[in-house]
């Protein structure tokens, strides 16, 4: 069996991606949803938007996330790269944000087993002023 690393194992044409579908970061409410197949090469960042979306839409048990606005990506990390000390979403690093709809996955970088954050823009923005979290409600 040969030993190759989780992300040089897939093809491109044939990827996993996990979209981490942010409800509230304050309550650091969010849901992984795992994408198989994922074809890098052709797939744009609006098709994995749009996909997402319609997950959220149609399948069980995602009732609770339909009203979210979702209209942001944000890589959260790769496979055997280095993860933030932030269990909802990278804080650092706003240039990776994908805002170019047009641009395909692997123009970006993406690779097997790459997690992105989907959030609504606006209730980041004000999470960045203040993180803090709330846990006793």
């Amino acid at each position: 069996m040969a030993e190759s690393l989780t992300n040089q194992a897939r093809p491109q044409t044939n990827a996993t991606i996990t979209v981490r579908i942010i409800k509230s970061f304050k309550f650091r409410t969010e849901r992984s949803l795992v994408l198989h197949n994922v074809n890098l090469i052709t797939t744009t960042v609006a098709q994995l938007k749009e996909t997402a979306k319609q997950a959220v839409a149609n399948e069980p048990g995602w009732k609770p996330y339909r009203n979210v606005s979702l209209n942001t990506l944000k890589l959260y990390t790769k496979a055997h790269g280095a993860k933030t000390s932030n269990l909802i979403i990278n804080l650092d690093n706003d240039d990776w944000i994908l805002d170019d709809n047009d641009k395909t996955l692997s123009d970006i970088g993406f690779e097997n087993e790459t997690e992105v954050s989907f959030f609504d823009r606006q209730e980041y923005e004000a999470f960045k002023l203040d993180p803090a979290t709330k846990w006793d409600v």
